[in-house]
């Protein structure tokens, strides 16, 4: 009795299919290359020349995420290409407060069966974030790994790398005690507290994703897919100035998590609670769930992405840097001797809003 051939495909991988999602892959990295990229791409990894002329004493800085949870709005909303530029956003920012300028990035796309056309909007939603950063698309992986996934899901994360002269090397070692900290806005949500959000907001509150809510100004599924702002352009030229000492950027675990990541020891962060505006959604998830509020400060950035420690003295340069770039911003706090950490204050009368660009 002949035996019944059993192929890749019948396991449910498609190598001409994925070759054929592969060759797209390519001509959309490929506008993201450079000079510096050897070979033109494609091999089994990729190949970076850094310009020694440019830089004396080169450091290299890297970062790697996900997309987290909020892929699952994507998943229901099929838009793709938005939470793929979220994470190279992410990604430029966490090595911007370390003053490292990207050069390129790398994708890991991992689905249960490939579909080419959300894997193209992924693509290019990677593509287009790393053009704007002057980004190389350097490599990645796509791995289609049959009933790992659920029908129509997939993972997205990306690893990135950079470069700082060691003499722009932001580290937080010259903040002192007197030093301000100011706060730029988030867009929204950006990619962190997703979990609690959808629960709250779909669960809880019973909303669907295509709900309006006057008081968001938007759908629910337009509020969740509010994109990561960037803020590796605003920190380079800062940090160029000379007047920036410390940047935390406002993800997972929000301010109270990762502004004493930069603070020496001996050194406390007081930040005036109500200082700046908190965008609505905000006040909405905190009604919805009766969260307290130590969870929603631990949980969500409540409208600050960036967080800056600069010196008083230094104050008027910053803000004209802020201002001529059109970005607001708040003056949300002061570095003051004590235990490493964050502590809230209430904030005083008139304070609101007292420094925005």
């Amino acid at each position: 009795m002949k035996k019944t051939s059993v192929t890749y495909a019948d396991s449910g991988v498609d190598i001409a299919q994925s070759d054929r999602a592969k060759q797209r892959i390519r001509q959309l990295a490929k506008k993201t290359l450079d000079r510096n990229v050897l070979g033109g791409g494609g091999g089994f990894g990729g190949l970076f020349a850094l310009d020694r002329r440019r830089w004396k004493s080169p450091v290299l800085v890297s970062s790697t995420d996900g997309v987290g949870t909020k892929l699952k709005v994507a998943f229901a909303t099929g838009s793709h290409r938005s939470v793929a530029a979220d994470l190279v956003n992410h990604c430029a920012t966490d090595i911007a407060v370390q003053g490292a300028t990207p050069l390129f990035f790398l994708d890991y796309f991992a689905c249960g069966k490939l579909e080419p056309q959300v894997l193209e909007q992924v693509i290019t939603g990677l593509s287009q974030a790393c053009r704007a950063h002057r980004c190389a698309l350097l490599g990645g992986e796509t791995a289609e790994m049959p009933g790992f996934y659920g029908e129509g899901e997939y993972d997205l994360a990306g690893f990135i790398v950079g470069v700082v002269e060691r003499s722009r090397i932001l580290d937080g070692s010259k903040i002192q005690a007197g030093d301000l900290v100011l706060g730029l806005p988030s867009a929204g949500l950006h990619t962190n507290g997703y979990s609690l959000a959808r629960r709250l907001l779909l669960e809880t509150g019973g909303y669907a994703l295509e709900d309006e809510l006057p008081r968001l100004g938007s759908s629910v599924a337009e509020e969740l897919l509010k994109p990561h702002r960037s803020y590796a352009a605003i920190l380079d030229r800062l940090n160029q100035a000379g007047v920036l000492k410390g940047a935390a950027h406002i993800t997972g675990g929000g301010i109270p998590g990762n502004v004493p990541r930069i603070l020496p020891k001996g050194l406390e962060a007081h930040v005036e609670a109500g200082s700046w505006p908190e965008p609505p959604v905000f006040p909405l998830l905190r009604e919805i769930g009766n969260v307290p509020e130590d969870e929603m400060r631990r949980t969500f950035n409540l409208g600050i992405g960036m967080a800056l420690v600069v010196s008083p003295k230094k104050m008027e340069k910053v803000a004209a840097i802020l201002k001529q770039a059109k970005e607001k911003f708040y003056r949300i706090g002061w570095i003051a001797r004590g235990r490493r950490g964050v502590v809230f204050e209430e904030a005083r009368p008139g304070i609101v809003g007292s420094l925005t660009g």
